[in-house]
């Protein structure tokens, strides 16, 4: 249906009947008839004015007679007035499957009257059915933004909210990063800050949402940036996002699991406080945290479902536990002034000021994954309504998760100065340990953050490869044709998971020369995912936000106000995030971040001048030279895929 108050497009189908070509046009309440002798046929829609596309459709050549007789034009109807942002391509793509598709359904009714009526269904068997007509449904409009379904869509809304709230993992974000807002004012930095990166993240997660809405495809934000942007300049907006996008997957996921490594060593401190990680056991420990995630989202991918459901209960009921036993064991309290008014930065050695938004790190890192979940758009039902939600309600439930996991923290907060002073920048342990009194509760309550870390080191794993492929797909990294195989037997894309865990594990090992290693894949995971995010909200408010205005997510009249909060906040992410946590610095304290950005760019321009700026073509995307008479898009009349996409395949298997 239309939105109210629209004006309703303008519907024109040509067909042969009895050997004449027939013309049905206008609305689809007041449909006329009249024939002619048009060489072509053509499809117009209401668009600010009309928009006329000639398309030829060789599919209506073999519809016959019968065409005029039992033309029913609601189908055509939706298929041509889709909303504005849907590319005109792959209308007629649309429009051209659908006719083909009619061009056959005479003879399937025949064949269905000869055989001998099939039994009723089951429950069973209906619901079945009904989830394989959404999943067809699915994958054509997906082939309509020009890609071929590869992956099994068996993942819920509630999953991919499970997945996106598993990948922020914020009572796990929090404790890993405890050191960051300690160090740059305490009190004030941790509560404040976490409130009003929730608020900043909440407008980028409404933004992504409304071009995913629109868009929802594997490439997410890659792909977007495509499609919002020129023709001319489609191929290298996408280029530089995709690579963003790439960089803030691996590092995000890097990240997680190499603190995860140190938090799980931090554990023996409990037990034995002399007990300090060297470099190698923390790489090795770091190593094996890997592997298990790679492991489970290789021979666990049917499963995923499931996992990233159990995700939300776990943290759930991790916060819950540890509130009541924290305020219930702690033989003192801080009072009310201490948690709500307290602010000291003098141990970070920045400016007083200046040191309240260095700490921001904190928040701003847990809350970055949201928009990693689009790349699993192919594997979902209804994509276009499911994962926006999902995108959006997953940050609301994690801003509130905060607020409840930090409160209590603050107000039985040990000595600041015994926190700061733990061996690997992970007092959490130690925090437990001495709120309870006792080693034995610190650990049983860090057990519960460390199995966050498995859920958020799965999930981060499991985007990192879907990111991947996606991009892969579109011949955008060295190695292409192999980082974009699926292996149907697992149902995912073994490679793609191969090479994201390979590239974590060789950037690990930036730990033997700098031990605020850590700090550096914070900083330029958040640096690249928040720069990533900003692209697409920064190209369609250029262009006045035209491809958004009638998404299924809108944001209304509030849209560009709330784009430009975003993309301003990202800006200033970006130089603040490259500092270091405090001062003075030397080599082995310094952040750099700047530098791996700075390595992966060198990586992706060299790949560019050698060959994708020659080769790389980006995404498929809907051009106006695209539509020229006697050119067939879509699906013919074989039902071969004529899109962009397969053209690419079948010229590199050539």
């Amino acid at each position: 249906m239309l939105p109210q108050g629209s004006r309703r497009p303008m519907l024109i189908v040509w067909g042969l009947a009895d050997d004449e070509l027939v013309v049905w046009h206008g609305t689809r309440d007041n449909p006329e008839r009249r024939r002619g002798s048009v060489l072509f046929p053509g499809l117009a829609c209401e668009r600010q004015g009309v928009l006329a596309l000639r398309v030829t459709l060789h599919a209506l050549s073999v519809l016959g007679s019968s065409f005029s007789a039992q033309l029913d034009l609601n189908p055509l109807f939706i298929s041509a007035s889709c909303c504005s942002p849907v590319p005109a391509l792959y209308l007629a793509q649309s429009l051209s499957a659908d006719l083909y598709r009619r061009s056959n359904a005479g003879q399937e009714k025949k064949l269905r009257n000869t055989q001998p009526q099939p039994q009723p269904q089951t429950q069973t068997q209906s619901t079945m059915a009904s989830e394989h007509g959404r999943t067809d449904d699915a994958d054509q409009a997906l082939a309509r933004l020009g890609y071929k379904a590869e992956l099994p869509r068996n993942l819920s809304m509630m999953s991919i909210l499970g997945l996106s709230f598993a990948i922020m993992a914020v009572p796990f974000g929090l404790s890993t990063t405890f050191y960051i807002t300690l160090t740059n004012g305490q009190s004030v930095t941790i509560l404040y800050g976490w409130i009003l990166v929730s608020l900043i993240s909440l407008c980028i997660a409404a933004s992504l949402a409304e071009i995913c809405a629109v868009f929802p495809t594997a490439g997410g934000v890659y792909y977007w940036s495509a499609m919002l942007s020129t023709p001319k300049y489609a191929p290298i907006v996408s280029f530089i996002d995709g690579w963003l996008t790439l960089v803030g997957n691996w590092t995000v996921t890097l990240s997680i699991n190499f603190s995860g490594a140190q938090l799980i060593l931090s554990a023996i401190t409990i037990f034995n406080e002399d007990f300090v990680a060297n470099e190698w056991q923390t790489i090795l420990c770091f190593w094996a945290v890997m592997l298990v995630c790679a492991l489970v989202n290789a021979f666990g991918s049917r499963y995923l479902d499931i996992i990233n459901k159990v995700c939300i209960y776990w943290t759930a009921a991790s916060v819950i536990i540890i509130l009541v036993t924290l305020l219930t064991m702690a033989d003192t309290r801080r009072s009310g002034e201490f948690v709500f008014a307290h602010y000291d930065a003098s141990a970070s050695g920045w400016p007083e000021g200046w040191s309240f938004f260095v700490g921001l790190l904190q928040a701003a890192y847990t809350l970055t994954g949201y928009g990693m979940v689009a790349s699993m758009c192919e594997e979902v039902q209804n994509p276009e309504r499911e994962v926006p939600r999902a995108i959006v309600l997953s940050v609301m439930a994690a801003g509130v998760t905060g607020v409840i996991y930090l409160i209590p923290i603050l107000f039985v907060l040990p000595d600041v100065q015994m926190l700061l002073s733990v061996a690997n920048s992970q007092p959490i342990g130690t925090l437990f340990k001495t709120v309870t009194g006792s080693a034995a509760g610190g650990f049983g309550l860090l057990f519960l953050i460390l199995g966050i870390l498995m859920f958020a080191g799965i999930g981060a794993l499991t985007a990192a490869s879907r990111c991947t492929y996606a991009f892969a797909r579109d011949r955008a990294i060295p190695g292409y044709k192999l980082w974009s195989r699926v292996n149907h037997r697992l149902d995912m894309p073994l490679w793609a998971l191969f090479l994201s865990t390979v590239v974590d594990c060789v950037l690990g090992c930036i730990y033997f020369g700098s031990s605020a290693a850590f700090n550096s894949f914070t900083g330029v995971a958040t640096i690249c995912l928040s720069t990533s995010y900003g692209v697409p909200v920064l190209v369609s408010l250029v262009r006045r936000r035209e491809a958004v205005k009638n998404s299924p997510y809108p944001l209304g009249k509030f849209g560009p106000l709330i784009n430009i909060i975003c993309v301003v906040w990202i800006f200033f992410a970006v130089v603040i995030f490259c500092m270091p946590v405090s001062l003075p610095v030397d080599t082995s304290t310094m952040n750099y971040a700047s530098v791996v950005f700075a390595g992966f760019a060198a990586i992706a321009f060299i790949w560019y001048i050698a060959y994708a700026r020659k080769n790389f073509t980006g995404p498929p995307v809907a051009r106006k030279d695209d539509f020229v008479p006697d050119v067939t898009v879509g699906m013919t009349i074989n039902g071969q895929d004529e899109s962009p996409n397969n053209k690419n395949e079948e010229k590199d298997n050539n």
